[in-house]
């Protein structure tokens, strides 16, 4: 059965922290909403923009909650159009996906980022080709709904047995464990190493070249 490594994106393997927050305060202030704390919004990142905008306004209606959702694409729109966004590699990123790839891992991505900013984002980094499958917000329920990883499994050939997941929030560790595909987590994103552990996460690693060495231990 084919081997398969899926990365989250946002957090696991660009850093887009700064990108995020700025849009998220953006969209606020037009609608005349008080901005929430960047705490806030690093919490919800991994869910899909109408959940996360749910989690920072439980107040608010869910039609309001499309409204920001939508506020949200396009204040992110204005700051790649100002040329203000950048999603920088985590360190070892490039080489780890390179190396999988090489070593016969199928590669691929499950994330809350729409189709277009992600091919955009493996793109400006040159990795979009080594990735058999990429899976999106625009396309499934958002995590950790297991429609995004069993789309991936399904895509790529291979089982939820051969498959790992690796990302930085809850939301992608529950994912897997939702459809049986094993889970490492990762210490540089937005979520505490306890909470992945506590979530199913078989290991937490804390440097993108750790994987390999996890992945050859217990594949």
């Amino acid at each position: 059965m084919n081997r398969l490594v899926v990365f989250d994106c946002d957090g696991t393997l660009v850093d887009s922290q700064a990108n995020i927050c700025l849009a998220m305060e953006d969209c606020f202030t037009r609608a005349h909403l008080e901005p929430p704390d960047r705490h806030a919004v690093r919490r919800v990142v991994g869910l899909n923009l109408v959940q996360a905008m749910a989690a920072l306004r439980p107040d608010a209606t869910p039609d309001q909650h499309e409204r920001l959702a939508e506020d949200y694409k396009s204040a992110f729109h204005r700051l790649r159009g100002a040329g203000l966004v950048e999603e920088p590699l985590y360190a070892g990123i490039a080489d780890v996906v390179a190396r999988l790839d090489a070593d016969g891992w199928l590669l691929g991505v499950a994330t809350g980022k729409s189709d277009r900013g992600l091919r955009l984002c493996l793109d400006v980094h040159g990795l979009a080709h080594h990735f058999v499958t990429l899976q999106t917000a625009d396309r499934h329920p958002s995590k950790p709904h297991p429609a995004m990883l069993e789309a991936a499994i399904a895509e790529a050939g291979s089982s939820a047995a051969a498959t790992w997941m690796i990302g930085d929030t809850v939301y992608d560790i529950e994912m897997a464990r939702a459809v049986g595909a094993r889970a490492i987590g990762v210490d540089w994103g937005y979520h505490e190493p306890e909470e992945l552990l506590a979530a199913g996460a078989e290991r937490v690693i804390s440097s993108a070249l750790e994987l390999m060495s996890v992945l050859e231990e217990r594949s």
